[in-house]
């Protein structure tokens, strides 16, 4: 006989008790702690299913990828007391996270607990009272199309690994394994070190000279530019052979510092040669997606992707902020509103445009339709609100997403920037360039300015200085002039910021994944943390090599990301999963089959050190 109660169950014991506080006595709320069954390892199943493609992979390959899934001995325990639980209740609520994995457990859930009770999905993007009164209000069915996905990309990367990491194992060292993202990230880390290993240091100089209207003004810094009209070499006109390219001029050290010394002659004449003013904007940043969040965090408070998943996922289950699973930038009309209020209580009313922002996202794969990452609610609590409550972490990761929500709501940045050619003596006729740029309305930059990765030759915003008040023909006097020297710099190694942005960019994985793939690659020995940088070890390159060398379409960029774009057809329903396996793990036009790929690799040499 059932129950009085509702059951709900989530996936986490912190989500549980936070959840509870709004329900009300009528509701038993408890949590499955994640997963409550997998795929089991094949050498755990039962005897007789130890043979064909069930015995290596728990897959049946041969029946329509039929997996073999059990309960683990952690999680039997807690089966035990959801069927108990369940057994007293008279209805079962599903509130697991709404994405493929949440929408995964949740079938996993009705699997194993078989329910006699009427059964309602519940999903939510926040914990807030409003939020789980309108998700209790607004059920839905599990959504099979999901489940579909996520099973497909379990299978996926164990049909992936189980054939791939034999072959390591063999040809490169025990206890090696392939994944089938982790090996797209490796690739990249190791590519950035083998340009850096290629690369050939190019020296170059230039001058630095530091000019006035007249000689008891304080100087503004001006660089030699160009020389008799040809542009003066920098950086960026330098392959990574270390030789010049294009039409620039490369100064070593005498001719920089016979320049020098010519310009320092009292008969030499310097002159504004022109001034031209134009108007400078600069726009906010979007609110954070799961990615921009993880590079944010890399940049200004040195976490790592995983350590900012883990303090977001605390700040979400516990109602601070929405789901920190998102590809979605955009924010809901209340989210839109409470920034925008927030922002004319403390910056003023000129600091919000007439009309709200509207973001759109710039994933290649954006999958869920969750609202951006942002401060629960529908008035933000402001982080001096929260600082007896948040402590460390948190309250440093809550302060970012508060200040970056209120500051893409804000109003551009406005002022102006100045561009002064500056020409000085007559053969050679040395053009010097000085910039600056004056902010007139700081606009949303009261409240938050985006970090950036360390780049070659990126162009970085103009920061603000300010030039003296001149005009074309203007004579100016020289205070100092210096010759520098440079080296040209190799490409910058990959940090946690800025691979994830360029598995985004590639459309590699899902930005809810990258936190655990940058684990697992450091976890298994391919790459090593040095500082921010990640430094691959000589095993990456091992396993890189071979797996280019012999599983080639594998290891493609766009081959990985295409894989993406077909879990997403899956996930809406337009791809069947069984016919989309066949054709990854068997072959067909698109795909040469995993399987065919493995039965001709034929003989392989082992191989050392391949760096």
């Amino acid at each position: 006989m059932s129950g009085t109660k509702k059951l709900v169950i989530v996936e986490s014991p912190t989500k549980a008790k936070t959840i509870a506080k709004y329900l009300g006595d009528g509701y038993d709320v408890l949590s499955s702690v994640g997963h409550i069954r997998d795929l089991v390892e094949p050498r755990n199943l039962p005897p007789e299913l130890k043979k064909g493609s069930l015995g290596k992979f728990s897959v049946d390959v041969d029946n329509d990828f039929e997996p073999y899934y059990v309960v683990s001995d952690a999680k039997k325990k807690t089966v035990s007391e959801l069927k108990k639980a369940l057994s007293g209740a008279n209805e079962l609520y599903l509130a697991t996270d709404e994405d493929r994995e949440g929408e995964a457990i949740a079938w996993h859930l009705l699997q194993v607990l078989k329910p006699k009770v009427p059964v309602k999905r519940m999903v939510f993007h926040e914990i807030t009272e409003d939020a789980i009164e309108a998700a209790i209000q607004n059920t839905r069915d599990v959504d099979t199309a999901l489940v579909d996905a996520q099973e497909t990309r379990r299978i996926l990367d164990r049909l992936y690994g189980y054939e791939i990491s034999p072959v390591l194992w063999r040809k490169v060292g025990p206890g090696l394994s392939a994944g089938r993202v982790q090996s797209a990230a490796t690739r990249l880390v190791v590519e950035r070190e083998r340009e850096r290993l290629a690369f050939i240091t190019a020296n170059y100089w230039d001058l630095i000279a530091q000019l006035s209207p007249d000689s008891e003004t304080n100087g503004f810094e001006s660089k030699l530019v160009r020389l008799d009209g040809k542009r003066v070499a920098a950086g960026r006109d330098f392959d990574d052979r270390g030789i010049l390219k294009g039409e620039a001029v490369a100064l070593d050290e005498k001719a920089a510092q016979t320049l020098a010394d010519a310009l320092r002659m009292p008969s030499t004449t310097i002159t504004v040669k022109t001034v031209e003013t134009k108007p400078y904007t600069r726009r906010p940043a979007a609110p954070f997606t799961t990615s921009t969040l993880q590079q944010e965090a890399g940049r200004k408070l040195r976490y790592s992707a995983r350590q900012t998943m883990s303090v977001a996922q605390s700040l979400y289950e516990n109602g601070y902020i929405t789901y920190m699973r998102t590809d979605s930038s955009s924010l809901s009309q209340q989210a839109i509103t409470a920034a925008r209020t927030q922002a004319v209580a403390l910056y003023g009313a000129d600091a919000v445009p007439d009309k709200p922002r509207v973001y759109a996202s710039k994933s290649k794969n954006a999958q869920e339709a969750h609202e951006a990452i942002r401060p629960s609610g529908d008035t933000f609590r402001t982080p001096s609100e929260l600082q007896s409550t948040l402590r460390g972490n948190d309250f440093k990761l809550y302060e970012l997403i508060w200040k970056r929500t209120v500051a893409s709501q804000m109003a551009d940045a406005k002022g102006s920037t100045a561009s002064i050619t500056i020409s000085a003596g007559e053969a050679p006729v040395a053009e010097f360039s000085a910039s600056g740029t004056i902010i007139t309305f700081r606009g949303f930059m009261q409240a938050y300015e985006e970090g950036q990765d360390e780049e070659r030759n990126a162009t970085a915003e103009p920061k603000e200085a300010k030039l003296p008040p001149l005009k074309e023909g203007q004579t100016l006097t020289l205070l100092e002039v210096e010759a520098k020297g440079h080296e040209t710099s190799p490409p910058p190694r990959y940090t946690e910021a800025s691979l994830v942005k360029k598995l985004e960019e590639l459309g590699i994985g899902r930005p809810s994944t990258y936190a655990s793939i940058i684990s697992t690659i450091i976890d298994r020995g391919y790459i090593t943390p040095r500082g921010q940088a990640l430094v691959p070890n000589w095993i990456a390159f091992s396993v890189i090599r071979l797996l280019e060398e012999y599983f080639g379409d594998l290891v493609q960029y766009d081959f990985t990301a295409g894989m993406e774009d077909d879990l997403d057809r899956i996930a809406g329903g337009t791809q069947n999963r069984v016919e989309w396996l066949k054709s990854f793990y068997f072959g067909d036009d698109k795909y040469r089959g995993l399987r065919t790929v493995i039965d001709n690799l034929g003989k392989l040499t082992p191989r050392k050190s391949t760096r």
